[in-house]
């Protein structure tokens, strides 16, 4: 079901004359431009010297409140940060953009109202991430038992909008959480649900649907990514108790191998032609196989269940939900260290910039600690806020956090953007 919200010559000239103002400013290296960064692996860009230690009063460049609730990570391109949001009590779910070098709230534009699904505690209305490609912006919001997605102008003017499928879970309300990804011209869409899940990927442009593709009847929660591994760009998803590689230019599938568990909510990560999931719900398993035929190369009994996992350097970085963190030889799974972070549970995902991984808990403490596999080495513990399940965005060597605080009995999110000075 298409409904354009704007004429497609009006919307279509406004992006492009905006965009030639962005060009002038913006630099890729120095842009976060969906779920897991310029890299798709939670690796920030080359050259970043983001700050190791803040709070309150240290290192924040600023700070803005959030209106609604959400999980969505910070998306940034130019000059502008992107987030979702959803305003429980009304049941409507938007997109809100500030600048990025004041914080000021530029626009929000409503996306849906309506048709809320019950969902998880811990899971919001507006988890998934904000998706760029450099001349619009694609979200995904839940509701109405199906999902659907949109794409704006940086001008927060809606392109397209086309209702992909349903997404109905009945036995596990725990809501949804796949971000869109994007491969050439394709925004990349994944619902896992025991009603009978679906793969799709949508033109960017235009919103038609270039090819859509039949999951198992699972409920999962990851997202896909698309990574050049085994001689080719593999389109990978874990979750449905397998962990499957499909073409992204077709959805046709390349090799699924039975491994994790039914649930994943992590991102795929791979180093070489390895390529690395964990899960998640009811057992726990992280898995390595060979990119080009989905062979098992190892597997252990550690799970990752909210959290991706990050590759790098022949080694692989990994937290589960308690706070135990994990170092790991990619090529073996022999295990280098582990070591229990203090605080609590954890429901983002690590970070690595500058030979660092940031990770944050649900207390709102992220953790430094150096990515090497000699010994776990914490560098700072830092605190803004009591609340954090968004992953950090780290790029322009600045650290981007939404946090919420419950000070005073009221909840309000906050965005900080954290730099030194």
């Amino acid at each position: 079901m298409r409904s354009h919200i704007f004429s497609a010559f009006q919307t279509a000239a406004c992006a492009w004359l905006f965009w030639i103002v962005m060009a002038t400013t913006r630099s890729e290296a120095a842009d976060w431009p969906t779920w897991r960064g310029p890299n798709l692996n939670g690796i920030a860009a080359a050259g970043q010297t983001p700050p190791v230690a803040w709070s309150e009063s240290k290192n924040v460049v600023w700070k803005t409140a959030i209106p609604g609730r959400g999980h969505s990570s910070p998306t940034i391109i130019g000059n502008q940060i992107f987030l979702t949001t959803a305003d429980e009590q009304s049941q409507s779910q938007s997109v809100i953009a500030f600048d990025r070098q004041t914080g000021k709230q530029l626009w929000m534009t409503p996306i849906s109202k309506g048709g809320f699904p019950e969902t998880h505690r811990k899971n919001t209305h507006a988890t998934p991430s904000v998706a760029s490609d450099g001349e619009r912006l694609f979200v995904s919001f839940h509701h109405h038992g199906s999902i659907q997605v949109s794409a704006l102008s940086f001008e927060g003017q809606g392109l397209w909008q086309e209702t992909i499928g349903k997404y109905d879970p009945q036995q596990y309300k725990y809501g949804y959480a796949a971000s869109p990804m994007l491969y050439k011209s394709s925004v990349l869409i994944a619902a896992d649900y025991e009603g009978g899940g679906w793969l799709a990927a949508l033109d960017g442009k235009s919103g038609t649907i270039k090819w859509q593709v039949d999951r198992s009847r699972k409920l999962s929660f990851s997202s896909p990514v698309v990574a050049n591994v085994g001689g080719r760009d593999q389109l990978l998803i874990s979750g449905t108790e397998q962990v499957a590689s499909y073409d992204p230019e077709n959805g046709r599938q390349l090799w699924a191998t039975p491994a994790t568990t039914m649930a994943t909510c992590g991102t795929m990560v791979w180093d070489g032609d390895l390529v690395f999931a964990s899960g998640g719900y009811p057992k726990a398993e992280t898995v390595c196989l060979k990119a080009g035929s989905g062979q098992i190369v190892w597997r252990n009994t550690q799970k990752c269940y909210a959290q991706s996992m990050l590759a790098a350097e022949g080694y692989l970085y990994a937290v589960n939900d308690g706070g135990i963190v994990y170092c790991w030889r990619a090529s073996d799974g022999v295990e280098m260290w582990t070591s229990r972070l203090a605080g609590g549970p954890v429901s983002a995902s690590p970070i690595l910039a500058n030979g660092n991984i940031y990770l944050a808990n649900e207390a709102g403490t992220v953790y430094v600690f150096k990515a090497q596999p000699s010994r776990f080495e914490l560098v700072s513990r830092n605190q803004l806020g009591d609340e954090a399940f968004a992953t950090p965005t780290i790029c322009d060597s600045r650290i981007y956090m939404r946090v919420a605080s419950s000070a005073g009995g009221g909840r309000q999110e906050t965005l900080y953007c954290i730099g030194r000075n």
